[in-house]
Parts: structure tokens; sequence; C-alpha cells
């Protein structure tokens, strides 16, 4: 069921009740103490939370110029790196912007499990090396607690795109310290996924490696 200390269901939920829920989470404060930690970069973070927190970092190659680097920056404003299969944003019209807060639905074997976040800071960078992203973070009805990192990256030295993904996360809810084994491959599945959903929004500049 959905509502205050539940985010999951045995089908997807009607839209009305997701809104409903989220409306609620966004009152919510976040569920760790270290936000915005994530904009530090993947060595303060090891340096500073690692032990506290499971630490991820990808950084994939999306292309060459000015152009991939358009069409990266808009992939990752319509939530390009959540069209997937497996997993729903609720919603993709949500704008980026600070207090944003949306849910991400993931259809597991069992169950719907609705995750809450809000949007932390965002960055839109601009000079020899063009930077655009945003952190958001879990709220208190996610399965995890911890903030993740989306950012699409082109510097003029070498004409290169990349896009970049770095969270710091550890279990919340029982059940997902129960099913940890479980969560972990779920979070490494979503990182490769995305991955290959931010090539396919920027192509045909794509690299194919």
């Amino acid at each position: 069921m959905l509502g205050q200390g539940f985010s999951f269901s045995l089908s997807r939920p009607p839209d009305a009740a997701i809104r409903g829920w989220l409306d609620h989470q966004s009152k919510e404060d976040f569920s760790y103490p270290d936000v915005g930690a994530s904009l530090e970069g993947a060595e303060s973070l090891r340096a500073r939370l690692d032990g506290r927190y499971v630490i991820d970092h990808y950084r994939a190659r999306l292309g060459f110029g000015a152009a991939a680097f358009e069409r990266a920056h808009s992939a990752l404003r319509r939530w390009e790196m959540f069209n997937l299969d497996w997993v729903e944003l609720c919603w993709p019209t949500t704008p980026i912007e600070v207090g944003s807060t949306v849910g991400v639905l993931v259809t597991g074997p069992v169950v719907w499990w609705l995750n809450p976040c809000r949007i932390v800071q965002c960055i839109d960078e601009t000079g020899s090396t063009e930077r655009f992203g945003f952190a958001y973070g879990t709220l208190p009805d996610h399965a995890a607690q911890g903030e993740e990192y989306f950012r699409v990256e082109w510097s003029h030295a070498d004409d290169v795109v990349w896009y970049e993904v770095l969270a710091f996360s550890r279990p919340q809810q029982i059940l997902a310290r129960l099913g940890y084994p479980y969560l972990r491959f779920m979070q490494k599945r979503f990182s490769g996924d995305s991955i290959r959903a931010m090539r396919r929004a920027t192509r045909p500049f794509a690299s194919t490696e």
C-alpha cells in the first residue's frame, strides 16, 4: 500500500495514489544527514563517507562536440536516464530545479516499489568545460538512504561529451536491509541501464563504446 511509512504495492498504484503519496513525501525532511555531499566529487566522498555508505561512480562517453552536448543536456532535462523498461519516473515532466520531488517506481519480481527523492542542487556551468546536472536525495519512504548525482559534461579541450552518475547509499527500510544483495544488484543494474538510455537519447552523435 501507499501512505505514510509505506511505499510498495502488489500492482501498479493508480496515478492519483502516487500523486497523493508524493505530495506527502514532499513535505518531509531528507532521510540522511549528508545532504549535498554528492557534488563534492568521487574522491572526496570516498575519503569522507566510505564505511558509512557504499559509493558508486560511473562515467561514460556519449559523443563529441556541441551537438552531442545539446542532445545530452536536453535528455537529462527530460529524465531520459529513467526511460527503462523496469523503472518508471513519476513524473518525467517534473522540472529540474531545487525542491522538485519525484518518485522512482521500480518493478520487481513480486512488488512495485516506489522511492521518493527531492532535488538538492542543480548545476549549469559554462566556460572551457560545460556541465549540466543535478543531485537528488532520499526521503523517508525510500528503500535506501543517500544521494545520487547525474551530470553531462563537455570539455572543449578534447571535445568529449560525458555522462556521469555518482551516488552514496545505505539501506533504510527493513526489507532493503534483509534483501540488501538484491538492492545492490538493482542499483548497479540501474547505473548500467541509465548509461545505455542516455546513449540512445544522444544518437546519432553517441559513442558505440
